[in-house]
């Protein structure tokens, strides 16, 4: 029997930022294009999945906000946002693997009764990511060091975390970075999935969109070039690998 695929679902629309993620996160998962399939969520609706079809979700970030008052967003975010709602209850309820990064995270710390607000934002850079003790016992996050650099660009966070969760990474600036629900659904707030490069390129793209004044937009592309980060990609790669094996039964 061929091994599941993958699903994995962009929720940007800005359509030149939309590859390179997916790129991104095909590489860091260590899977080739015909494993992972890609659903654009700004575009299309996501419908009703049929879980048995899949190894596993991920899901990439967004410039959408969860906190933006529902009178200011777009149709399209809200549609955005309540399939992805409708999926993480569906993958909490069904213990499914489903890792949410950054804007995800967002969408799954109120669905769960959480509180997400501007407090812990954070401007596009490389932060340093402590685990916890429950973090360095996870089977899926015990495989990044105790402390990690990763890169972040976020102006919401969990301030509080859903009950139910486990906490698992923090960071000075962001006390909630990853958290678990039940055994196989993960939320990361930083971007596990880029190299520097990638997240230079996306600087690039996002440079009028307030995670950083425009105006530094090349001392903010120095500062990413000089970091080394090296380690958050191994968290997909190992999410592809415990995922696959509980497929295969």
């Amino acid at each position: 029997m061929s091994a599941k695929p993958f699903l994995f679902l962009s929720a940007r629309p800005e359509v030149e930022a939309v590859g390179p993620e997916y790129e991104s996160v095909r590489r860091a998962m260590g899977v080739d294009a015909a494993r992972l399939e890609h659903v654009r969520l700004d575009v299309d609706p996501l419908g009703e999945l049929e879980f048995d079809e899949y190894a596993g979700i991920v899901v990439g970030g967004s410039p959408y906000n969860v906190t933006t008052p529902e009178t200011g967003k777009h149709e399209v975010q809200r549609r955005v946002e309540a399939d992805l709602t409708r999926l993480a209850e569906r993958a909490v309820a069904d213990d499914f693997p489903l890792l949410l990064t950054c804007y995800g995270i967002g969408v799954l710390t109120r669905l769960l009764g959480g509180e997400v607000g501007t407090t812990f934002g954070e401007h596009a850079q490389a932060v340093e990511i402590r685990l916890t003790a429950e973090g360095t016992a996870d089977p899926l996050v015990s495989v990044l060091p105790g402390r990690f650099d990763a890169l972040v660009g976020h102006k919401e966070a969990t301030e509080r975390p859903p009950a139910d969760a486990m906490l698992l990474a923090s960071s000075a600036g962001c006390p909630v970075q990853i958290y678990r629900v039940g055994t196989q659904v993960y939320a990361t707030q930083f971007h596990p999935e880029v190299s520097t490069t990638d997240f230079i390129a996306r600087a690039q793209v996002y440079r009028h969109h307030g995670y950083f004044p425009a105006s530094e937009l090349r001392e903010v592309g120095e500062r990413l070039a000089a970091a080394s980060v090296t380690e958050p990609q191994r968290m997909l790669r190992r999410f592809a690998e415990l995922a696959g094996a509980r497929s295969r039964g």
